[in-house]
């Protein structure tokens, strides 16, 4: 855990000895799960460590410590869990469309003893007519759909003011004029883009807000 602490502190990330502990425990289940099941191709701990927890927790200095927040197709969890455990009172919801990894998502909850989070079986394309319209503060999209369908999905359920969070690759100026005609429809506009390099990488990846207006 020394790394990510480590590369946590460099990108102003605080890791308590709390949530160390609820990291290694979620880190173990993913691990033993992914021996029956695909719930990721990272074939070392390590690699997990920075590339699924280090990269979720890119955006948390930059979130509300609190409000609705809805992870758009979470996988095994990610960028959700991660920031769930480090900004606690977070309202969270997780929406996942596989229901094997739901499966797994409910079990972490309950064994890392998380409160206001939930795993619900949805797809992101499907839920606009189930009465979520611009419910939520925040909602999160990690290697989801192209910048233009992400928008286009997540953009109705946005609240006025809400942060719209997309983990894109190293330069977001294409994405965004790609999608200009998209983010106009639905009174997106560009926040911040927060550059970064994972330990161990070269590549450069940029954490995207979107902002809301009214």
């Amino acid at each position: 855990m020394t790394l990510l602490t480590e590369g946590a502190a460099h990108f102003g990330i605080e890791l308590s000895q709390g949530h160390l502990d609820l990291i290694r425990i979620y880190l173990n289940e993913l691990w033993d799960w992914n021996q029956r099941m695909n719930l990721t191709g990272l074939s070392s701990r390590k690699r997990i460590a920075i590339e699924l927890f280090l990269d979720s927790l890119i955006p948390a200095p930059h979130l509300p410590k609190s409000g609705k927040m809805l992870d758009a197709g979470s996988g095994a969890g990610f960028p959700g869990l991660p920031l769930k455990i480090v900004i606690p009172d977070l309202e969270m919801r997780l929406l996942e469309s596989n229901g094997k990894k739901v499966s797994f998502l409910k079990h972490v909850i309950r064994l890392l003893k998380l409160s206001g989070v939930e795993a619900v079986k949805a797809r992101i394309e499907k839920i606009r007519n189930t009465g979520a319209l611009e419910a939520y503060n925040i909602i999160t999209a990690r290697a989801l759909a192209p910048l233009g369908r992400t928008v286009a999905w997540c953009g109705p359920l946005l609240r006025p003011g809400g942060f719209l969070v997309c983990f894109l690759g190293a330069d977001s100026r294409e994405a965004i004029e790609k999608a200009e005609e998209v983010l106009e429809r639905h009174r997106l506009t560009f926040d911040k883009a927060i550059p970064y390099v994972l330990p161990g990488k070269r590549r450069e990846r940029e954490a995207l807000f979107l902002k809301k207006w009214a």
